[in-house]
């Protein structure tokens, strides 16, 4: 495993980190994603509230078994020395097979060691054909 790119970030070390963190949450594996965050990381994912790696892997676990064949974009929106910004859309499917893309942004910020020890994230859920799919 490498090590995690560390602020303050740049130009090509926040395009960098949002690469990373895409290609992590594609690969659809809590243990891989939550390696990123500090033991004690802060989210807010829509309306859930909740704290630690332990919850993000249970929260990971229960959004890949109703979020089905997931694959995400994800794109930097802006950053300072421990912060960044980005704009994402993802897409699945739920057990009935309707297809969504999902469009939102989430703000970061990390720790010293390039952790993240605060995630905020927003988004809406646009039911789409298969037809319609971006990301495959």
């Amino acid at each position: 495993m490498t090590p995690p790119l560390r602020p303050p970030f740049n130009a090509h070390t926040a395009r960098a980190k949002v690469q990373a963190a895409e290609d992590a949450w594609n690969s659809r594996d809590p243990e891989r994603v939550a390696l990123a965050y500090t033991v004690d990381s802060e989210w807010r994912n829509r309306t859930e509230f909740f704290r630690g790696r332990e919850a993000i892997k249970d929260f990971l676990r229960r959004k890949w078994a109703k979020e089905l064949d997931y694959r995400l974009m994800k794109e930097l929106w802006c950053f300072t020395d421990n912060r960044i910004s980005v704009r994402f859309e993802y897409e699945w499917h739920d057990a009935a097979g309707q297809w969504f893309r999902t469009h939102g942004n989430e703000h970061w910020e990390f720790d010293e060691a390039g952790l993240m020890r605060r995630r905020d994230m927003s988004a809406n859920d646009i039911p789409i054909s298969e037809t319609e799919r971006r990301y495959r």
